[in-house]
């Protein structure tokens, strides 16, 4: 019996060419496409797919937010995450959201298809490499996190604050939603104790936070 994928990405012509990979293997077939976050919610109801390749940036909504309600609704399936971004903290909020696998766009199709049927075996999937550069970064996060009470996003939307940018701006940047822009902020002005921007500048000041 044949892996059911539904292909999310908001471009045509990579869903396409992620179709063409997975129904050229003979125990993989793609069951469905989406070019949007909610569509990918609808389309994963109705066909309920037994893994869902999940683009990271799409026009309505970030793809790992979306995540956790793709399993609510849908315990036995199965997310892959497919992104542009190399980045370690990428790779851990797509797990923490509840993802099984985080695969590079760039990656090979063997290592996509690998991935693919890694984690519809109940296994996980990530780069040895970039799974590396993640277990470093986590090391490092917790030495950080005793003298420093942010995460390593939560210091990147201080510095975005601090050098003015809008609560919009910093979610278009980071490709998150503008709430949870708003959430950060409340989280960083409650965890230092900040009472306003100004503060809050000062402190990025004091932490070396706007230095090139």
């Amino acid at each position: 019996m044949s892996t059911r994928v539904l292909i999310v990405d908001d471009h045509a012509v990579v869903r396409a060419g992620l179709k063409l990979l997975v129904d050229g293997q003979q125990d993989l077939e793609t069951v469905g496409e989406a070019g949007s976050a909610r569509d990918a919610i609808f389309e994963a109801r109705s066909l309920k797919p037994d893994v869902v390749l999940l683009d990271v940036v799409m026009p309505d909504q970030n793809g790992i937010e979306i995540v956790p309600q793709l399993l609510s609704e849908n315990p036995e399936s199965k997310v892959l995450v497919l992104s542009m971004q190399d980045e370690p903290r990428y790779v851990r909020e797509a797990f923490e959201a509840g993802a099984s696998g985080y695969v590079l766009k760039e990656a090979a199709d063997s290592e996509v298809v690998a991935a693919i049927r890694e984690v519809a075996g109940g296994g996980r999937y990530v780069h040895p490499e970039l799974g590396a550069r993640l277990v470093a970064a986590e090391t490092q996060e917790r030495k950080r996190a005793e003298d420093d009470p942010l995460s390593e996003r939560e210091r990147e939307v201080l510095r975005l604050l601090a050098l003015g940018h809008t609560n919009q701006e910093i979610a278009k940047q980071l490709y998150i939603s503008v709430r949870t822009a708003e959430t950060h902020r409340a989280h960083i002005m409650q965890k230092l104790r900040l009472q306003s921007r100004a503060e809050l500048v000062r402190y990025a000041l004091d932490q070396g936070l706007l230095e090139e």
